[in-house]
């Protein structure tokens, strides 16, 4: 029946394999397969349908989905290609479930960054994620003036565009806040870089309701109050919320 046919980047995402943008990579790549097949993008499967990624069939062994806000170090990428980067998130964690980053975190960066195994609130985040808060604590190479403060706030051009007006506050000679409710590429170091400033510690402390309070390399569960306030932000959901683990640290 038509009704049972699902876009196989929704149905990657569905399962907890993936999220759909990184589905559409792995499609794109040509690592996707349907009954042996591989397919174009926006190809649908049917239940009976064998879906395999580079050779292995994926199994829907999905149950309660699994929501973390993991204090990413320095030097682990925010990658799920752990054949290609061997300093890569999904290792680090080492989680007994397959999940996947909600949006990225820079390598020299750390910080708060959440990963899930359900695809349908990544997307709603990064489909949302010009209209919500990040807030970041960030170090630089030489005093910050008031000029500098303005200059952030009021917007810098970056990529060919000017970035969005800001929350930028001063905590000391060397150290501001900033918040914002947009995500270009190395959008921080891009923007101090041209006022000729050097980033030289970038710790992302909140994501919209969430906030860093976990050490260095370690993860929590998100708590059920948090989800709830998260959802309300994103946008109206009919997805029920029950946490599925209790917090943990890394090994």
């Amino acid at each position: 029946m038509e009704t049972e046919l699902k876009r196989i980047n929704k149905y990657l995402s569905e399962v907890g394999y993936c999220s759909r943008r990184a589905a559409d990579k792995l499609i794109e790549a040509g690592r996707v397969t349907i009954n042996g097949v591989v397919p174009e993008m926006g190809t649908k499967v049917a239940p009976s349908d064998v879906v395999a990624v580079d050779g292995e069939p994926v199994v829907n062994t999905k149950t309660e989905s699994v929501y973390l806000a993991f204090n990413k170090p320095v030097g682990i990428v925010c990658t799920t290609d752990t054949r290609v980067e061997k300093d890569n998130i999904i290792d680090y964690i080492n989680y007994p479930k397959r999940i996947f980053p909600i949006g990225r975190l820079d390598k020299p960066s750390e910080g708060l960054i959440l990963l899930t195994d359900d695809g349908d609130i990544v997307n709603k985040i990064l489909r949302a994620s010009n209209n919500h808060e990040k807030e970041y604590i960030v170090t630089v190479d030489k005093p910050i003036s008031q000029t500098f403060i303005e200059r952030m706030s009021n917007g810098v051009p970056i990529l060919d565009r000017v970035t969005k007006k800001c929350k930028v506050e001063k905590l000391g000679t060397y150290e501001f806040k900033i918040i914002l409710t947009q995500g270009l590429n190395r959008q921080i170091r891009r923007m101090c870089e041209y006022l000729t400033y050097e980033v030289e510690t970038l710790k992302r402390v909140r994501i919209m309701n969430i906030k860093l309070d976990i050490p260095v390399g370690e993860y929590r569960d998100i708590t059920k109050a948090e989800m709830e306030e998260l959802q309300t932000l994103i946008g109206d959901s009919t997805k029920t919320y029950s946490p599925a683990h209790k917090s943990r640290r890394r090994e």
